[in-house]
């Protein structure tokens, strides 16, 4: 009887961390080799931000109590059921596996105790994402609100939290998915062909860590390759006197480099015998921030940069070519959905991140396309580490057009949210060395006001290129000329200042017994009937798109893609990752031969096209 009112009064006090052992993902269609090793003990453990990170924190992820009420309803008193965030509550990682719709709304409630050694200290409430519109209150007040899908966010919760004892955090989200105008990417609540199925509410880590009044709130980090330097904005949330900035590169342990600015300021500090990043070489510096007044320490950040440019230039035949160092290098790589058959838009584990990107490079790739979704920092983080080029998409919204038909004309309301977002997008993700290119739209999906955006692109990261319209809503602008063709391959003619690429192309389908999303009525763009079969068609498809390199000065080529994504089967590896569907040997001889032509054996390319 003891032990029963023990468990009763913490279920009181902490609703949604009781009974945890009783926690089971719900039986979705399909699982991955992770599925099996999350619990609400381990749900996405890591610090979530590689760029920005405090030693002094709290993760918040695990079972909490949900509520799905309509839309328009008051905060309810009862939370009915349990959640393990971070996972989308439509997916079966969550443990409710329940689609949600427009007129729907995601309540979820838990409880937590800040340590005793944060007192006198200032507390920060941080998403990493949720999906879309949010409202946070913490102790029955209100603490913020914020619009967008895939951009973390924080919010100052001190004032509202209690001197001693559990709070209660509430947090409600509402996601219409494609019944808004909103960047919603591939999701929709009807899943069919190459859509999918919805991600509502959070699905990347929220977590707290204390700070000083005065505290480090951005890092811009601007690696500058032809001068060997490295010009870093730290920016600050109050200018109290005598504040300082100290910053300090290192490579392990040895210092490279150390300086000091008022807050506010910005240090360019000399990286002597500069050692570049790039996919077959991808070494990064440490970076040690920390904001002192006086001898006090206010603020402390660990964070990391690579040293490379990304760039145009002309080879020895005239073409232009996208360059990696002042070097023409071919881009080549899988369309990338990020998609999990049991975590949808959130990955099982943070081991599930580097294991996708660990066999696209050991396919021969050295680049991938990141399709209209944005991950969590952590992914980019495995690609700084591992070497794999991104070309990042924005996600998609509002209407689509066709081929020959004008930009799409947006409300005043969707054209602020995407700027909004797309700017999230650019400064949230900016510091990462292996992005090297921007991609606002994809073959017309929300295809509005094209060349003003590509500016705008430009004036915000003037060190990427912007690849403005992959597919076929060309409109002159941007950097690249590119084409869409499947199979495939092909090339866009070539053009003097833009390098011509080839966004998607092949597209090989092949249904594997026991690892589809269903059992029948599969779909790909070409089918076969097994892996022979399927990497003989690969192994010819590149065959014929080696020689474009040279023919053409096709400078990158995007294949789709990584994995199968529910209905869809055109992936090197099924969706359940347990299979790479072609002999990998083949595969990755067969796309070793497109960095082989004597395209890329030019020697160095002049300084970048303005």
């Amino acid at each position: 009887m003891k032990v029963f009112c023990r468990l009763a009064l913490l279920a009181a006090f902490f609703p949604g961390q009781s009974f945890a052992a009783n926690w089971q993902p719900a039986d979705g269609p399909l699982k991955t080799r992770w599925t099996s090793e999350v619990s609400p003990a381990n749900a996405h453990p890591e610090y979530p931000r590689p760029q920005f990170k405090r030693q002094d924190w709290l993760n918040l992820n695990g079972l909490w109590d949900l509520a799905i009420t309509n839309k328009d309803a008051p905060q309810p008193e009862v939370f009915p059921t349990q959640i393990l965030v971070p996972f989308p509550v439509e997916s079966a990682l969550s443990g409710v596996m329940k689609p949600v719709s427009e007129t729907d709304r995601l309540w979820y409630r838990r409880m937590f105790t800040t340590p005793r050694k944060w007192r006198g200290r200032r507390v920060l409430l941080n998403f990493g994402a949720v999906d879309f519109e949010t409202t946070v209150w913490v102790n029955h007040t209100e603490v913020g609100r914020h619009r967008g899908g895939y951009d973390g966010f924080s919010m100052d919760i001190t004032d509202a939290l209690k001197p001693s004892g559990p709070n209660e955090l509430i947090v409600a989200a509402w996601d219409p998915t494609d019944a808004g105008t909103q960047p919603r990417g591939k999701q929709v609540r009807r899943p069919h062909s190459i859509w999918y199925t919805s991600t509502s509410g959070i699905w990347q880590t929220v977590w707290i860590e204390p700070v000083e009044r005065a505290h480090i709130t951005s890092l811009r980090i601007t690696p500058d390759l032809d001068h060997n330097a490295l010009p870093v904005l730290a920016s600050v949330s109050s200018e109290d006197p005598g504040c300082m900035v100290e910053m300090t590169t290192r490579y392990g342990a040895t210092q490279v480099f150390g300086a000091s600015v008022t807050a506010g300021g910005k240090i360019t500090m000399p990286i002597k015998n500069a050692h570049s990043w790039s996919p077959d070489d991808p070494h990064l510096y440490d970076l040690d921030v920390v904001l002192k007044q006086g001898k006090r320490t206010r603020d402390k950040l660990e964070s990391y940069f690579g040293l490379r440019k990304i760039s145009l230039g002309k080879d020895s035949n005239g073409f232009t070519r996208l360059c990696l160092n002042n070097a023409p290098l071919f881009q080549f790589g899988p369309l990338d959905q990020g998609f999990w058959p049991d975590g949808l838009y959130t990955a099982p584990s943070d081991a599930a991140l580097r294991s996708d990107i660990e066999m696209t490079r050991k396919l021969g790739f050295n680049m991938a396309r990141k399709h209209v979704k944005i991950e969590p920092d952590r992914w980019y983080y495995w690609c700084d580490k591992l070497g794999l080029l991104v070309w990042q998409d924005m996600p998609s919204g509002d209407k689509y057009i066709g081929p020959k038909d004008p930009d799409i004309t947006r409300s005043p309301e969707s054209a602020r949210e995407y700027e909004t977002e797309l700017d999230a997008l650019i400064n949230g993700r900016g510091n990462h060395p292996c992005i090297v290119m921007w991609v606002p739209y994809n073959e017309g999906w929300g295809q509005w006001d094209t060349a003003n955006v590509v500016q705008h692109i430009k004036a915000l990261d003037p060190t990427r290129l912007v690849d403005a319209a992959s597919g076929w809503t060309e409109r002159g602008v941007g950097d690249v000329i590119d084409m869409h063709k499947y199979p495939g391959p092909g090339a866009p003619e070539a053009q003097p200042g833009r390098a011509s690429v080839l966004g998607e192309f092949g597209g090989l389908g092949l249904p594997v017994h026991g690892h589809t999303w269903q059992a029948e009525k599969n779909w790909g763009y070409r089918s076969f009937a097994d892996a022979q079969s399927l990497t003989t068609a690969y192994v010819g498809l590149i065959d014929k798109l080696a020689p474009l390199i040279d023919s053409h000065g096709l400078s990158a080529a995007v294949y789709t893609q990584t994995t199968d994504v529910e209905i869809e089967v055109n992936g090197l590896m099924t969706y359940d990752r347990q299979l790479t569907k072609m002999d990998v040997e083949k595969v990755a001889e067969a796309n070793h031969a497109c960095f082989a032509p004597s395209a890329r054996a030019n020697g160095p390319a002049p300084a970048a096209q303005k």
